[in-house]
This record gives structure tokens, C-alpha cells and sequence, in this order.
């Protein structure tokens, strides 16, 4: 009898859950409002950015197709995922203060819904945000952002291509590593450079250095000049001498200069395969690379945080009114905004972990939701 019981509360439960004409209203409010606000909300970002960038782009002659095609269509997309948690939080504030206002979230709650089955909407449109949000940044977005990089490069700011880039260390294959104290990508040259070989006791097997090497752009090749190899075998030692040898290594000169803004060209799975290949070198950017990829997880995740915060918030008639419930709501997103940047940092500069550095924000701000959700009107 308890089982047939169990089973009949579990079907009541699939069928309250069945979107009915009050859940179409608020997931057309959410969609709806969340579309107007972000549409508006970059297009005052367009026109301010093509204010700031205008005379660089009629110093350097940009065509009018290229600054619409190759900049402003994949501007859009990228500024619009990444603050749409915000645009989120704002847009969920906004109606449902405005549905607080009208007595519509009273008139809700006294037909017999819980306040609790009233979040299923919410959680559906947030889902279709989030899941939107998640395949935009992890495979549509890195490809619009390397022909938004080109442009740039071109038309706005100049290539770092040219800077010397200073001590750099990898690990090019399992127990190799090379040391470098500068590289030119202009001229492709280094100077001071050494690869060490050492066997899995740590032990040193070969040390080649050079005060000079030289990458070849067609072979793919270092050419290491005036060379001296040391080699350890059986406890004896061998010593060679030479102008120049060369060495296949598994780096590039453009691993030494990438554009900060590299990370965002990749999809997921470049981005993925690369920081296994940083594991491998020991490079200094793994923790960019990793903050990235963890970054493209919390941020949809995040939608469904600062959506559970705006209902709990904005579900109460205050005295108010609307402007007060946005004014609170703008204070907490934007801390938010603040919050997961602090991390980013702590995480770049100090020994914070990035997994750790992009969910904190989320965790303490999920407890918030929880509390506020609590405190919110039944």
C-alpha cells in the first residue's frame, strides 16, 4: 500500500510540474525580459566602444565591412556572454518586482501554488539561458573571437608580436626542460639557452647549452649556436664542442607570445588538449589557462544563483517599489562581478587554486539565495 502510495505522490508530483498558462506567462516575462534588457544594454556598449575606437579605426583606413562583419558581430555575442548572469539578475528583479507591484505574485500564491512549485518557470528559463551561455562560450564564441583579435591587431591596437619575452622555462618532454633568458620573436632569436635531461631518480644525463639559438620557421627547427654538450654515461663524462646542432623541441616562438586574449580562442577541447601541454612544459600561464576553463563551468552555473536571488528579493511588495529592489540587486550582482575578479587574482598572484577561485563566488553566493529564499514570502 505504501508503494502504490509512493508511487501515486510521485506521478502528482511529474504532473504539478507540467508547464501550465501561469508558467508560460512568467517564462515569456523572463525570456522576454531578459532579450529587451540585454539587446539594449549592447547596444549603449556598441556606440560607446565605437566612440572610444572611431579615430583608430579612420587612422587606419578599417572598411566599413570589416568594423560591422569581423568586429561588432563577434563583439556582440562576446560581451553579451559575458555578463549575462548580470543581465540576468537585473531582468528577473525587474518583472517580477514589477509582478510584486501588480499584487500578480499575491494573486499566485492565494490560487494554491507554493512558492516553491512558482520557481519551476524560473528554473526553466534560467536552464535555457544557462545551456545558451555554455555552448556559446565553450564552441561558437572562441571562433568569433579570433577574427575579433585580427581586426584589433590590424586596426586598433598594434601585434605584440614584437615584445622580448624573458626567462622562460619548459618542460618539453618527460623529465627534459629548457631554460631561455630571452626570446625576440621578431628576429626568432634567443640568447643563454640550455635543455637538461634528467632520468626519472633525478639524476643529470645530458646538459646542451648555447649562448645562442635560432628557431627555423620552415623546418620547425632550434638551431642552437656555438654549442657545448655534456653527456653523463656510467658515471663518465663526455664533453662535445660545436658550432651548431639542431633540436626538435614540442614549443613554438608563439607559445612565448601569446596576446592575453589568446585563452578565448579556444573551444573547450583546444583548450582542454593545451593545458595538458602547459602541464607538460611547466609553464608559468597553466593557472590562465586553467582559470579559463573553469570560468566557462561556474559562469552558466552562476544563472541559476542570481535567479533564486532576484525572485527572493523581488517576490516581496516593499515600500519602495520597483527601484528599490533593482537598487539591491544591482549592489549584490555587481559585488558579485567584484568578487569573482578578486579571486581571478588571488588565484593568478598568490596560491589560491582556480577551481577553487571560480567557485567561491558561487558558494558563498549560493548560501545567500538559500537565506534569502527562506525569508522570501510563501
Amino acid at each position: 500500500m505504501e508503494r502504490f502510495n509512493d508511487k501515486k505522490t510521485f506521478a502528482e508530483t511529474l504532473a504539478s510540474l507540467k508547464v501550465k498558462r501561469i508558467d508560460r506567462y512568467i517564462i515569456w516575462k523572463f525570456l522576454g525580459t531578459f532579450f529587451f534588457t540585454i539587446a539594449l544594454i549592447l547596444t549603449i556598449a556598441v556606440v560607446f566602444d565605437f566612440t572610444e575606437k572611431v579615430d583608430n579605426f579612420m587612422e587606419r583606413e578599417a572598411p566599413a565591412r570589416a568594423i560591422i562583419f569581423d568586429y561588432y558581430l563577434n563583439f556582440i555575442p562576446y560581451f553579451g556572454t559575458l555578463f549575462a548572469p548580470l543581465f540576468v539578475f537585473i531582468s528577473v528583479i525587474f518583472f517580477t518586482s514589477k509582478m510584486a507591484v501588480n499584487t500578480e505574485i499575491i494573486a499566485i500564491l492565494n490560487s494554491g501554488m507554493s512558492f516553491r512549485r512558482m520557481m519551476w518557470p524560473y528554473l526553466i528559463s534560467s536552464t535555457v539561458i544557462a545551456v545558451i551561455i555554455f555552448i556559446l562560450t565553450n564552441f561558437v564564441i572562441p571562433k568569433s573571437n579570433q577574427k575579433r583579435m585580427v581586426f584589433e591587431d590590424r586596426y586598433y591596437k598594434s601585434s605584440v608580436s614584437g615584445r622580448t619575452v624573458e626567462n622562460i622555462h619548459r618542460q618539453v618532454f618527460r623529465n627534459v626542460y629548457v631554460f631561455m633568458e630571452a626570446f625576440n620573436p621578431l628576429s626568432q632569436r634567443g640568447r643563454n639557452f640550455t635543455i637538461e635531461q634528467f632520468s626519472d631518480d633525478g639524476e643529470l644525463l645530458s646538459k646542451l647549452s648555447a649562448p645562442s639559438v635560432v628557431y627555423d620557421t620552415v623546418s620547425n627547427k632550434w638551431s642552437a649556436m656555438n654549442y657545448t654538450l655534456r653527456e653523463i654515461k656510467d658515471s663518465e663524462e663526455f664533453i662535445t664542442k660545436g658550432k651548431q646542432i639542431d633540436t626538435t623541441l614540442a614549443i613554438s616562438p608563439g607559445d612565448f607570445s601569446r596576446d592575453p586574449g589568446f585563452v578565448g580562442t579556444m573551444t573547450y577541447l583546444e583548450l582542454d588538449s593545451y593545458i595538458e601541454l602547459l602541464q607538460l612544459q611547466g609553464s608559468d600561464e597553466l593557472k590562465l589557462f586553467l582559470i579559463e576553463k573553469y570560468k566557462r563551468f561556474a559562469n552558466p552555473f552562476a544563472v541559476f544563483i542570481l535567479t533564486f536571488i532576484g525572485v527572493s528579493l523581488s517576490s516581496r511588495k516593499v515600500r519602495g517599489g520597483i527601484g528599490m529592489n533593482i537598487g539591491v540587486g544591482l549592489a549584490l550582482s555587481f559585488s558579485y562581478i567584484l568578487f569573482l575578479q578578486f579571486a581571478s587574482q588571488f588565484s593568478l598572484k598568490g596560491n589560491l587554486d582556480p577551481l577553487l577561485a571560480m567557485w567561491i563566488p558561487n558558494i558563498i553566493y549560493a548560501f545567500i539565495a538559500s537565506v534569502l529564499y527562506k525569508m522570501a514570502p510563501k
